[in-house]
């Protein structure tokens, strides 16, 4: 059994909603998970040890929250090279967010990642449930 971190920012709780459930998803498939809010890593030594990731920031004014882009910053010191990972993020009217962090996931730390990020507007508008949830299971299949 893997065990797979999920860190998040979210200003309205409709991407920590969406993590919750992607959450669902990967314990469905056998899995551990650790589900935190950005403010809960603090150095590169908090992402260490788990078999899979899963970051997630709502897009604000076009991009992704600051809190978000320090842990991406801690996060290139993790060597998380070649691990699982997904990214996600809910939106209002945009969603580069989750992409931008996807990109910076695949690029910057060369992980392995699931075929494209999680846009949501919420984890419970539009199938938001069902998606987030496969979107777990798809991490979990790669561990």
């Amino acid at each position: 059994m893997g065990k797979v971190l999920i860190v998040y920012a979210s200003r309205a709780a409709e991407t920590k909603g969406i993590a919750e459930v992607i959450g669902e998803g990967v314990r469905l498939s056998g899995h551990g998970v650790d589900i935190k809010k950005t403010s809960e890593i603090k150095s590169e030594e908090d992402l260490k040890g788990y078999d899979g990731y899963a970051f997630g920031s709502a897009t604000y004014h076009g991009g992704m929250i600051s809190t978000m882009k320090q842990i991406l910053f801690i996060a290139e010191r993790a060597e998380l090279q070649g691990k699982p990972g997904g990214a996600f993020g809910a939106y209002g009217w945009s969603g580069e967010a989750a992409v931008r962090i996807f990109e910076t996931m695949t690029h910057i730390y060369k992980m392995q990642m699931v075929s494209g990020p999680l846009i949501l507007k919420a984890s419970w508008v539009e199938g938001g449930m069902e998606a987030a949830q496969e979107y777990g299971k798809r991490i979990a299949a790669m561990i």
